[in-house]
């Protein structure tokens, strides 16, 4: 059963549902599993990427859910080395998905050093209006990256996803965002896995005891009550069920500030401008 997750507008007229399941570092047959519990569930927004390997997973689980396609949010990912190919790319994606479409298309990385992110998203305006996405955007673009679009074409991508959690809140950046109409998309969100955010802010503790909660759904509900749209990764059901039951309590004022004031500046993944892989 579909839950009520709240949805963000883009600038493009669609929304995207505030809550998703990321699908980082899930191999195939765990992608199936976990995708599938996921659906099951209620989430109806799943983050995928080329280079996560996982699409073919991804969607095996979406055609056996037998959920409509149109009640469905599907994100994939361009990859550094496919920036002057991505017609042939987003076709490779749709055929391991066994979709005809997806709806959001991201540049993975503005991978400077390749020099290709202008052409990639040239095309990626031709694949959206070939009907082969319906929305487009970017993942871990900085504000000169942004600058650089901005002088080249007039469609501002619909979000920017970026590593943000409450030691990296990416502030600037979310304030370029607002002053381009850009949605602002967590990835990492509880800190990538490399961070104990419980032992590194006991504050979080505090404000998850006070709602009965845990750690990570008072991190999820503080992404939520940002404004930012977040899609948590998880191979375990439980945490399944754990990251989606964050819609049953607020967070106060005093609270919401307590988290703000965790700023650290603090990236626990790869700079934006070291992302130059192939």
């Amino acid at each position: 059963m579909a839950l009520l997750v709240p949805e963000i507008m883009l600038n493009d007229g669609t929304s995207i549902p505030q809550l998703g399941l990321g699908t980082y570092r899930l191999d195939d047959d765990i992608a199936y599993r976990v995708a599938s519990e996921a659906l099951e569930l209620g989430y109806r927004h799943i983050d995928t990427a080329t280079i996560y390997k996982n699409e073919r997973g991804i969607g095996k689980a979406i055609r056996e859910s037998g959920i409509p396609r149109d009640d469905l949010y599907i994100t994939t990912k361009l990859w550094n080395g496919d920036q002057p190919h991505a017609r042939d790319a987003i076709s490779s994606s749709l055929d391991r998905l066994g979709l005809e479409h997806v709806d959001l298309y991201l540049i993975h990385w503005p991978a400077p050093e390749r020099g290709t992110y202008v052409q990639a998203w040239h095309s990626l305006h031709e694949l959206r209006d070939a009907g082969l996405t319906t929305s487009i955007g970017v993942s871990n673009f900085l504000t000169e990256h942004l600058d650089v679009l901005a002088g080249v074409a007039d469609t501002v991508p619909v979000l920017n996803q970026v590593e943000l959690h409450p030691l990296l809140q990416q502030k600037e950046l979310r304030g370029e965002h607002v002053a381009r109409g850009i949605a602002t998309e967590s990835w990492g969100p509880l800190g990538h896995g490399s961070v104990d955010l419980a032992v590194e802010a006991p504050i979080l503790g505090i404000i998850a005891a006070a709602h009965d909660k845990s750690v990570a759904q008072v991190v999820l509900r503080w992404h939520v009550q940002e404004g930012l749209i977040v899609f948590p990764k998880t191979s375990h059901k439980e945490r399944l069920i754990e990251n989606l039951s964050i819609f049953d309590f607020e967070l106060s004022d005093t609270e919401m500030d307590g988290i703000r004031g965790l700023d650290r500046d603090h990236r626990v993944g790869t700079h934006p401008l070291d992302g130059n892989w192939d």
